[in-house]
């Protein structure tokens, strides 16, 4: 029986504004990921509207990775600093209301999987079998949402120079970026560069 998940979603994980917005608060790339992430997702809405995920000669091909349903993923913390409602809390690239190819997924652990049982099965039943994530913080929601991608199945890829996270004791953003990318490629992943990515969804 031939795999019918050969569609793909475009995950942009926890771009908000604590970490991509407030000066005193953000990462030290964050302009960077912001008008990445901007980009990707004006590349990803024309694509879904011109049919591109579902009328490509490639589209059932596994390195195909045009989108054909946008996840945004935001991260809250009853106890934390990203309270719901609070001005940290919000979104930066928020999906479009009303749009039936754009969902918001909230969550409270660094795996989106996790906080979300049954999104897998969702996906699933819309025939995705490809994600492809970026977004912030590198070595903690976008490195396990990509492993719980992973470990539920898909095919993952990560965009590079889309995500970022906080300088740390030894080691820059860049540095850690780079480390993260090496883990997931270690597991199955694919590491592309954003902007080739989003030439191949035209």
């Amino acid at each position: 029986m031939a795999d019918t998940n050969t569609r793909t979603a475009l995950f942009v994980i926890d771009v908000q504004a604590e970490m991509a917005r407030d000066p005193a608060t953000q990462i030290p790339h964050a302009d960077r990921v912001v008008k990445a992430g901007e980009t990707i997702l004006q590349a990803a809405r024309r694509a879904i509207t011109n049919g591109s995920a579902s009328t490509s000669a490639s589209s059932s091909s596994s390195k195909d990775t045009t989108p054909s349903l946008i996840v945004i993923v935001q991260h809250e913390e009853p106890n934390g600093t990203l309270l719901r409602g609070s001005d940290a809390w919000q979104l930066v690239l928020p999906p479009r209301l009303g749009v039936e190819t754009e969902i918001l997924v909230a969550k409270t652990t660094q795996d989106t999987f996790e906080s979300n049982p049954d999104l897998a099965q969702r996906l699933r039943d819309l025939n995705i079998g490809r994600i492809v994530t970026c977004g912030i913080q590198s070595e903690c929601c976008v490195l396990s949402t990509s492993r719980g991608a992973l470990a539920a199945g898909f095919d993952v890829t990560l965009l590079s120079g889309a995500h970022s996270t906080y300088n740390d004791s030894g080691k820059t953003a860049v540095e850690i970026e780079r480390g993260v990318e090496a883990e997931l490629q270690a597991k199955g992943a694919h590491i592309l560069p954003w902007e080739d990515v989003i030439k191949s969804w035209e």
